[in-house]
């Protein structure tokens, strides 16, 4: 409604396109076991070593992302985007603090993360292994 700049018009119909691509893909599968932590989808769910973690939505989302990748390094840009959407207009830098609470609720030692690790420079990943 307000006027802006073509530049911000494209970068919003682009995420709208790629939004619009992955909910056309395949859905994975409802639960996720990746080292010590189950993830299900369905239930919004979450438990470390078989103890529930509460996670707020967005630490859920977060965490959706990166797990369903692991290994793949997503920016902050693309976890805004993929999670908070292309309408979100707060710093990027907010993921880094959700990433923090994450670590703080999932890592054996916050400190020294393991399963969400940060590639300086870019953003992060999941590292945790993945098994069936």
């Amino acid at each position: 409604t307000k006027p802006f700049s073509p530049r911000e018009l494209t970068g919003r119909v682009k995420a709208i396109l790629r939004r619009a691509r992955r909910s056309a893909e395949p859905q994975d599968q409802d639960t996720l076991v990746l080292g010590p932590l189950t993830i299900n989808f369905a239930s919004y769910e979450v438990l470390r070593d078989g103890r529930r973690v509460d996670l707020t939505p967005t630490e859920f989302q977060i965490l959706g992302v990166l797990a369903r990748s692991p290994g793949r390094v997503f920016t902050r840009d693309e976890l805004v985007d993929r999670v908070m959407g292309p309408d979100f207009y707060g710093d990027v830098r907010t993921v880094d603090v959700h990433i923090r609470h994450l670590r703080a609720k999932l890592e054996e030692n916050p400190s020294e993360p393991r399963l969400i690790e940060t590639v300086r420079g870019v953003g992060y990943r999941f590292a945790g292994p993945r098994r069936r």
